[in-house]
């Protein structure tokens, strides 16, 4: 569904303070894939989702995308190129959450505000306006969240707890029919208990709607937990690409070991290894 092909990004090329971020990455995500990744701060795992979203543009290489994955009424059309697309022109078919869970929605807009523009994604003018039929549509999806924000409506979101904030921002997401999700971290600012509630929506949602999901992660249990595939960075580099059959059969120690096996190295972050 999105190839990367040979992505290279270097920031101030040519200068003592060259930094080669990116190297040579090549990566094919299959339509609902569930791919956690994992690595060190500085693994490029950052680097990876802003080439992927548009926020940055690569160096080198080409990033395709199979148009077929999107929804019918963006009128599929077959393998393009989109390494030169825009981030406002990928946002129409790629979602991004970040850690922050104030950076996914507008607090000075009402709940139902919110859910109006994430609605609008993907028209041209005002097509569609709030009436009684799209206020019972969000209060119905909102109900998903369990969180009796259904009965908030009118209220300004940033009333709500960073908790129902991210969970909103995940509905939101799933609501425009993302082809690609991409979670930056998504969970790790939350306190356990929204942590755990977030992650069982996001697995619900991937399951219930088909998404396909690449979701940043320093906890390794998840990383082993979750999904279908799972990749490890490092300088840069994808040094490890498992797949659902290995996957099952892994260990933190076992993935440590290899990590180890590759790079000659220990796994240096202990953040990675205490959680």
């Amino acid at each position: 569904m999105l190839n990367l092909e040979h992505i290279g990004m270097v920031f101030a090329p040519g200068t003592p303070d060259e930094n080669r971020a990116l190297k040579d990455v090549n990566l094919c995500v299959n339509k609902g894939d569930f791919i956690t990744v994992i690595g060190s701060n500085g693994a490029g795992k950052s680097t990876l989702y802003n080439v992927i979203a548009g926020t940055l543009t690569p160096t080198s290489g080409r990033i395709l995308l199979d148009t077929s994955a999107l929804a019918e009424n963006r009128n599929p059309s077959g393998v393009r190129d989109i390494t030169r697309d825009k981030e406002y022109r990928r946002a129409h078919y790629i979602g991004r959450i970040f850690q922050n869970p104030l950076l996914g929605t507008a607090g000075k807009m009402s709940l139902e505000d919110n859910m109006m523009i994430c609605s609008r994604k993907g028209y041209k003018g005002l097509k569609i306006s709030l009436n009684h039929a799209m206020r019972d549509y969000f209060k119905s999806r909102l109900e998903e969240l369990g969180m009796g924000l259904e009965n908030r409506l009118r209220d300004n979101v940033e009333q709500f707890s960073g908790g129902q904030r991210q969970a909103l921002t995940l509905l939101m997401a799933v609501m425009s029919r993302p082809a690609l999700l991409l979670l930056d971290e998504h969970t790790a600012a939350l306190d356990p208990a929204n942590a755990d509630l977030v992650m069982e929506l996001t697995l619900k949602f991937a399951a219930s709607y088909g998404l396909t999901v690449m979701m940043i992660t320093h906890n390794m249990n998840h990383a082993l937990e979750y999904g279908n595939r799972l990749l490890m960075m490092d300088s840069g580099e994808i040094i490890l690409d498992i797949n659902q059959a290995e996957k099952r059969r892994l260990t933190m120690d076992t993935l440590i070991q290899r990590f180890r096996s590759i790079k000659q190295q220990s796994l240096v972050s202990d953040r990675m290894l205490l959680q």
